[in-house]
């Protein structure tokens, strides 16, 4: 309860306690980002050398995965993937870990990369908006979690081009559940029923639209599902501002490679960041938004 006043009473407090809870989960998120996509991978061997009913041998590499006949989240323990020297709790804080140590290994000196420290001030510095926006409510947590979510699905789709099931399904349970027990998110029951519905439904029909009409796979069954999850999340009113706000995006980025960076444009480009970072605008900015398109164009 005293927690609890001091977070109401004092925003600055409130935001610092969302930034810090953000970094550190932003170091979590690097190891999810890592190691979800490589234990879907051994898991498929798995159930393929089960079907088969042959051996399921630790792969040959000198990649560090390999070295590892258990490898999840908790194990092995974080290390260098070049000397395998053990991280230690004074070499994980976040952002000043990397700082402290030069962006280098302690042991072997090898340059870590910069992206670590990026998500782990990213995703607080998103956790403080979060935080800023919402006040000290259960609504709040709520959406931490959703856009720690979100920053997990975005990075795995840009290395991977794969959305995991295992985190956009409970996503869109978790967005059933805040709009059922009505965390003050404004969004009703059946509207984030249909916003699920819808979600999956839209880009499932658009799949199949592009796919007959190019004999291509024009995007993802995990895009599908992220916005349905965004939808139970937010309801079915802001599917299309989504989808409109990704789109566009995508859309520019997609030029902007093709014509400034020379990308192939037969390369697949993944919309989940898109998706995500739609969904993340909409969240905090989404009601200013609105009014601002309402009086702008329909006033």
């Amino acid at each position: 309860m005293i927690v609890y006043e001091l977070l109401s009473s004092s925003s600055p407090t409130l935001i610092a306690l969302c930034i810090i809870l953000g970094m550190l989960t932003g170091s979590f998120l690097n190891v999810v980002v890592y190691r979800l996509p490589i234990m879907m991978q051994r898991d498929m061997k798995s159930q393929c050398c089960e079907y088969l009913k042959i051996d399921n041998p630790i792969p040959e590499s000198n990649e560090s995965p390999a070295k590892f006949r258990v490898f999840n989240l908790q194990k092995p323990d974080s290390h260098c993937p070049l000397c395998n020297h053990k991280i230690k709790a004074s070499e994980n804080i976040p952002v000043l870990s990397y700082l402290a140590l030069g962006g280098k290994c302690s042991s072997c000196k090898t340059k870590i990369s910069l992206r670590y420290p990026t998500v782990e001030f990213m995703t607080g510095a998103l956790s403080g908006l979060v935080g800023a926006t919402y006040g000290a409510t259960w609504l709040t947590l709520a959406i931490l979690i959703l856009t720690w979510s979100l920053i997990a699905l975005t990075l795995i789709d840009i290395d991977h081009q794969l959305l995991p099931d295992d985190i956009t399904i409970p996503l869109l349970w978790l967005g059933l559940i805040v709009n059922t027990l009505d965390f003050g998110l404004g969004v009703g029951l059946r509207d984030a029923v249909i916003g699920a519905i819808a979600g999956y439904l839209i880009l499932w029909i658009f799949y199949w639209i592009f796919k007959l009409a190019t004999g291509k796979d024009g995007m993802g069954y995990g895009d599908f599902k992220l916005l349905a999850a965004l939808g139970a999340w937010m309801g079915w009113q802001n599917l299309l501002p989504i989808i409109i706000l990704s789109s566009l995006v995508g859309a520019v980025f997609g030029i902007f490679m093709i014509i400034i960076k020379k990308r192939d444009q037969s390369l697949p480009i993944p919309f989940g960041p898109y998706l995500a970072g739609a969904g993340f605008i909409m969240l905090i900015w989404g009601t200013q938004l609105t009014t601002y398109y309402v009086n702008t164009f329909l006033g």
